[in-house]
């Protein structure tokens, strides 16, 4: 799906990511297609990573963060305004692509809309098709006219029902080495190399954290009652989830023979 096939000076590019998750994925996919076209204007819903390589978000990236079906159903009426008026402005727009990055109860019937009105879809991190109902495939396929995989096994499954797909590899094996550092993660973060290390990740949405911070919390408080010398360390993926976490802090009632560790990301 070469994009210069439409556009080869300026394409026009939609990304759509809901959560953290998806704006550190559409970040990197965003600084690829920079390098293929320096000249792409990119518009649609992102975070402060996707927002660092130029991409316009139309809306707050938190309005798509919810957690659990009671609160989707709590903002449905919301979520389908703001998704009826995005379709209206990305048809409007006619981008020379539209990506939607993970999010699939969102961005699955966004593309599907869109790509009846003519436009290119594409999905990025392609639902667990290979865990469970592998015929979803089909579903997918009436919405994306390209998926991309971040693993190796997913575009056969594809494959056996007529759907596009490409694996890309996983954005997170560019990162790390084969064998990791110990001794080095534990002095970037400050941490002895002779202690046990619980790592509590929170996540990035907010109404998770309201849920489930002070339970995850509570729960570390006890294991670092009982292991001696335990270090907690809690990475916050935003300023947003540090303020909350450091208010949960404040809340668990019980004693830290060593107060947790609040980073900011670096999960």
């Amino acid at each position: 799906m070469p994009l210069n096939e439409v556009s080869p000076n300026a394409p026009l590019i939609a990304v759509i990511a809901g959560e953290e998750s998806g704006d550190q994925l559409g970040g990197d996919l965003l600084a690829a297609l920079r390098q293929r076209y320096p000249q792409a204007r990119f518009i649609g819903i992102g975070g402060k990573r996707m927002q660092a390589q130029g991409l316009e978000s139309w809306y707050d990236m938190a309005e798509l963060s919810l957690f659990g079906l009671a609160e989707v159903l709590r903002h449905l009426p919301r979520l389908l305004r703001l998704r009826k008026e995005l379709t209206a402005r990305l048809i409007a727009a006619r981008p020379d692509v539209v990506i939607g990055i993970d999010a699939p109860d969102f961005n699955l019937g966004l593309e599907r809309r869109l790509r009846e009105a003519g436009l290119r879809t594409v999905h990025y991190v392609s639902p667990s098709v290979w865990a469970w109902r592998e015929k979803r495939a089909e579903k997918i396929g009436r919405s994306a006219d390209r998926v991309l995989c971040l693993f190796p096994m997913e575009p056969p499954i594809y494959a056996r029902h007529g759907v596009d797909a490409r694996f890309v590899g996983h954005p997170l094996a560019d990162r790390f080495p084969m064998v990791g550092d110990r001794a080095g993660a534990r002095d970037a973060l400050g941490l002895p190399h002779d202690v046990p290390v619980l790592a509590v990740l929170p996540g990035s949405r907010g109404s998770e954290i309201e849920r489930l911070g002070a339970i995850f919390l509570d729960a570390a408080a006890r294991v670092a009652a009982a292991i001696p010398g335990l270090r907690v360390v809690v990475p916050a993926a935003n300023a947003r989830v540090r303020a909350q976490v450091q208010a949960l802090l404040a809340q668990v009632g019980r004693h830290w023979p060593v107060p947790p560790q609040l980073i900011d990301g670096q999960a």
